[in-house]
């Protein structure tokens, strides 16, 4: 008897044994897959390209360096198929995206409405500026490319000036001068570059001023209804159509130019800026 239940004994902690040594070797399509670690430079920049490669419309998407990822969000038009693109353009260097998705469409915020209007449309005056002794005021470039002369309200009453230069898709920044001598035109701000983490406000003629953080630089994004511009500021603040042309700023330091983005200021949303400093290089203007 006591034979027995040894050789039993025994058995069993061969079996034991057995187990073990399988699971260190590890079974064949059952190992832990790796995280991978921060991307390098080079793997970055082939993965950045690729995503712009893959051409897949309702993306946005930027360099995070201290993070080492390719950072693309993916509005609510991008299909499976459509992240599946973008990871099969990256291939091998697929491991350096952090993908993830937000509501609404990647849209320019054009609008009809209050604030600045000309030809049936509504947007937003961003920051006042000057050449010498000619005042203008800089807004977004989808904007300027609509409207050539400008107006204080919808009826068309009381002029405010042309649009003598506009840029989108690309940049999306655009020049109106001041042609009318009767209105004033505040200035107190400086131009400034923007960070991540930085606490901002925006202010739009549809939803007035609204808070949030800056959340990405450099971002590329092609928006859903056609365009693409890059270099842009990404942001978790809230913005609405008719808010495109508004400024971004912190404190006095003025950082972006309204350009687009999803949502709306119910639910929330993902916006796009284009930073103040090179449109103020573009136009050889400065804020005052």
């Amino acid at each position: 008897m006591r034979s027995t239940v040894r050789n039993t004994r025994t058995r069993l902690l061969a079996l034991v044994a057995g187990i073990a040594a399988v699971t260190a070797v590890g079974l064949p399509g059952a190992q832990a897959a790796p995280v991978p670690g921060p991307a390098g430079a080079a793997q970055l920049a082939r993965a950045d390209a690729a995503v712009d490669a893959a051409g897949v419309g309702g993306t946005a998407w930027y360099v995070d360096r201290a993070s080492g990822r390719v950072v693309v969000t993916a509005d609510s038009t991008v299909t499976d198929a459509g992240i599946a693109k973008i990871r099969a353009a990256a291939g091998a260097d697929a491991g350096a995206l952090r993908v993830q998705r937000t509501s609404g469409v990647f849209t320019p915020l054009l609008g009809a409405g209050d604030a600045i209007y000309g030809s049936g449309y509504r947007c937003s005056l961003g920051f006042n500026v000057r050449s010498g002794s000619t005042y203008y005021f800089l807004t977004a470039g989808h904007c300027g490319n609509v409207v050539n002369t400008w107006y204080t309200s919808s009826a068309q009453s009381t002029l405010i000036g042309a649009t003598v230069g506009s840029s989108f898709p690309g940049n999306d920044y655009a020049l109106v001068r001041y042609d009318n001598a009767s209105l004033g035109h505040t200035g107190g701000f400086t131009a400034a570059d923007a960070y991540v983490g930085e606490s901002v406000k925006r202010s739009g003629s549809t939803t007035g001023t609204r808070s949030g953080t800056v959340t990405g630089l450099d971002a590329t994004v092609r928006y859903s209804g056609g365009g693409t511009v890059r270099g842009m500021i990404q942001t978790n603040v809230c913005a609405e159509p008719g808010d495109s042309g508004g400024a971004l700023y912190d404190g006095t330091k003025a950082l972006g130019i309204t350009s687009g983005g999803s949502g709306n200021c119910s639910t929330g949303g993902t916006t796009f800026y284009q930073p103040v400093p090179e449109a103020l290089a573009k136009y050889k203007v400065a804020l005052y």
